[in-house]
Formats: structure tokens, sequence, C-alpha cells
């Protein structure tokens, strides 16, 4: 799927204050929902954030449910961001349906009440949480309360450039992150002034970012641990992260940050046909499986591979395993119509033959059970590779807290400044960040009603 940087800063600030509005809770949703739409003319709106080729795929679906349902007209509103989102609740102006990129943020959607609670229309229409995968289930949730279902689930992995192996003489993807380092130095390619030609992997945060920000998707593969069981932030204890920043700090330094920068500013947007892995500038990258119908679409010609990521050496059990999240669907405070947005909800999210379709167009995991199994699923190698990083019992995401996404946003910043040279002691730099990213949750707590 296309991600999209979103302002999760000011989303957590405007979420909590929605919180005085709509209850702490988000337990709002109707207990008498009903799961069809009615029998007269229904117009419904729905906001989400495809846009391009992605979109089209997704009215595709949508056409799928208005011929279902003769007496449905459904506005399909693409490119639409966390904060439009907010902003339309918070002016009374919200659609019917809304989807979100950043699985984040289920949690401040949740503890302010923006999205209402999807557990009364589940239990009518007797939809189990057993339907879905249960990573889906945790980052669709916020302290048990069930705002959000899963439209599709993303997981990243590893592409590599097949022909640019061979003439490096490499065999294989790298599994582990010494492997990578290695491979990535061999096929590096430099100008006679020493400037950067074909960048073999770039490490460097802030390049084709999204969100949620890269820094966030290499947790699993260092096995680094956010927050400990009273849900304290522990990067500076945990030593997957003083490994990850550690190894970006040195990849990014051994080209030279300042060779790194420049080369990165002659590249192509990371969501289009002159993205630098697609045209050969970059022989490596970490990527969405979104990615693999953005190449057949745009270079089908490419000739590459797709691998789980590469992951840190002294936990070589972790292969195989990667970061998961996934777009989110649900219904906002000030829906004209619950009921038949729930119907169309139910209908995105559970219909295996609508999940498929879509899985098939835009090539992210489908998010049932059932349709991880359909024999309507296209088959592709490149696609594969998700499917198990996707089902491998390692994969993790990331904490859904009161602030969304926004503790990642901080951390994000951290990486940044680490990799210029801007903070000279990690461990230290790591402790202040913690507090930074405590204080944030103690806050968005206190702001929120939460006890």
């Amino acid at each position: 799927m296309r991600r999209v940087t979103v302002l999760v800063t000011l989303l957590a600030i405007a979420v909590v204050a929605l919180a005085a509005g709509c209850g702490s809770n988000g337990s709002n949703g109707s207990a008498a929902a009903t799961s069809s739409a009615s029998a007269g003319p229904v117009h419904l709106t729905i906001w989400v954030g495809w846009s391009a080729r992605e979109l089209g795929v997704f009215k595709d679906v949508i056409a799928g449910y208005e011929k279902l349902h003769p007496n449905v007209t459904v506005t399909v509103r693409g490119s639409v961001n966390d904060d439009q989102i907010i902003a339309a609740i918070r002016g009374g102006n919200a659609p019917d349906v809304v989807s979100s990129f950043t699985s984040s943020n289920v949690g401040a959607f949740t503890s302010s009440g923006a999205w209402i609670n999807l557990g009364p229309f589940m239990q009518k229409s007797n939809i189990s949480t057993s339907t879905f995968t249960p990573a889906t289930m945790y980052y669709t949730q916020y302290k048990g309360v069930r705002t959000a279902l899963p439209l599709l689930a993303d997981t990243w992995g590893l592409y590599y450039n097949k022909g640019m192996f061979a003439k490096a003489g490499i065999a294989s993807p790298p599994k582990t992150i010494s492997e990578l380092v290695a491979d990535a130095k061999k096929l590096t390619v430099r100008n006679p002034d020493g400037s950067l030609k074909v960048v073999g992997y770039d490490p460097f945060s802030g390049f084709y970012d999204g969100a949620p920000p890269m820094i966030v998707t290499y947790a699993p593969y260092f096995d680094a641990k956010f927050t400990d069981a009273q849900g304290h932030s522990i990067l500076s204890k945990d030593p997957g992260w003083s490994a990850l920043f550690t190894w970006q700090k040195n990849l990014v330094d051994w080209y030279g940050y300042n060779n790194l920068v420049r080369w990165q500013a002659a590249q192509g947007d990371q969501f289009s046909s002159s993205n630098s892995f697609e045209i050969g500038k970059m022989a490596m990258t970490l990527d969405g499986e979104w990615r693999v119908a953005f190449i057949a679409a745009e270079h089908p010609e490419l000739n590459y591979g797709t691998a789980p990521g590469p992951v840190i050496d002294t936990h070589p059990e972790l292969y195989g395993s990667g970061y998961v999240n996934g777009t989110i669907i649900g219904i906002p405070k000030g829906s004209k119509n619950e009921s038949a947005a729930w119907d169309l909800v139910k209908y995105l999210t559970t219909d295996n033959h609508a999940l498929v379709q879509f899985s098939n167009g835009i090539r992210n995991v489908p998010s049932t059970l059932a349709s991880l199994k359909s024999p309507e699923l296209s088959p592709d190698p490149h696609f594969a590779t998700f499917l198990h990083v996707f089902g491998n019992r390692q994969s993790a995401t990331s904490p859904i807290t009161a602030v969304g996404a926004a503790y990642q946003t901080l951390i994000q910043n951290f990486a940044v400044k680490y990799q210029a040279g801007k903070i000279s002691d990690l461990h230290a730099g790591l402790v202040q960040l913690d507090k930074q990213i405590d204080a944030q949750l103690a806050q968005a707590q206190v702001g929120a009603g939460a006890p």
C-alpha cells in the first residue's frame, strides 16, 4: 500500500483534545446496531489513504459491494491522511467510514472517542475475533476496546537485484546484519570523484520513510523491545536498540554522511516509477509487500528477488520474521448512518472474495485466516515471501498507545540526529529518549482521562 508520512505529533494533540467531548473509553457504538444496510436508498462516503493505481483497485472492490447492494451508493475519497480525518471529526463533517495506514494510531482514536466501538456491531453480526489473524487483532484495539478492523495487512522484507548480486559474486540474499553490511559494501559503486553512483543498501533514517518510520520496522530484526511490563519505554535498557543504532550509523559513516545525503537528493520519489531500487540505483532495500505490485506495474523487466529481512547475528533464530502492521478501517464519531457504515466495513474486512480481489490488485497481505488460504489468491513467488513473514510466530508490531504513533516520531527524530553525529553518547541519548517517551505517554493518559 502506498505509505504517507503522517504528522503524528499533531494528531496526538488533536485526538486528546477530542476526549472531552467524546468520552475516554471509545465505547460510543450503538448496542442496537444492525448488520445490514436499510432497504431504502443509502449514500455512504468513505475516506481512504490509497491513491492512483491502488485507489483504482479499491474502487473496483467498492463497485462489487454496490452490485450486491443496488440501493447503496458509495463515494470514495482517496489520498486522505489521519490529520484530515481528525479535522473532519472535530468539525462535525466526518465521513461515514474512514481508513488509516497508521495502525499505531488506534490507541489515540480509541482513547479520544474519535472512532466508535465496533464491539456491539461485531457481536450483533456474530463476527468473532478468531476470523482474523492474532497480530491484526492486537493493533486494531486499545485496552480491550475495538474501534477498528484490519483491511489487509503489511509486512516488510528485503528486495534485492539479482543481476547486481551475480555481478558482485554474491550467491544469496543476506540473512544476518553482518552479511547485509558486507554485501552492501560489495554492491556499492562510486564515481571517480568518490560520490555515490549505486548504493548497496541505504540505512538512512528519513530516506524513503513513511508511517511507521523505517527505524521502527527494524526492531524485530534486532530483537529490540519498546516497553517493559508496566508500559515504560526501555530503549536505553534493551541491547537491541543500541545494536540497531550502532549498525545504522556505522554504515552511514562508511558511505559518508554528506555523500549519502547528496545521492538521496538526486533520487526519485519512493512511490513513483523512478524509485531507486526499481531503476537500479540501489541494489537492496527493505520495503513492504506492496512494492511487488509497483514493480509489476512499473518495471516488470526488473530481475529481482525477495527474502525476509536480515537479523542481528546474535539471534539467527529470528530469521524469517519481520515487522507487521496494516491498514485499519472504522466508523468515525459523527457518521450519519452507522448501520449502513458497519455493513460496508463488515464486507470490506470479512468477505473473502473482496479481500482476495483487493490483495491481488495491490499485493497487500489478506487479513483473515480464510482469505490467506483462498484459492482465488494469485500465486507469486515474490509476494509469497511476505505471506511467510506475516505467518511467522516471531513477527512483531509496535505498541498501541494513547498517543498513537507520536512516540515513534520521537524515536525517528533521535535516529536522524544520531546518524548525523549530533548525539555523541548513544546510551545517554537513549536514556533521555526514554524519559521523553514516558512523559509523552503520561501526558496523553491524563489528557484523555485515563486512570
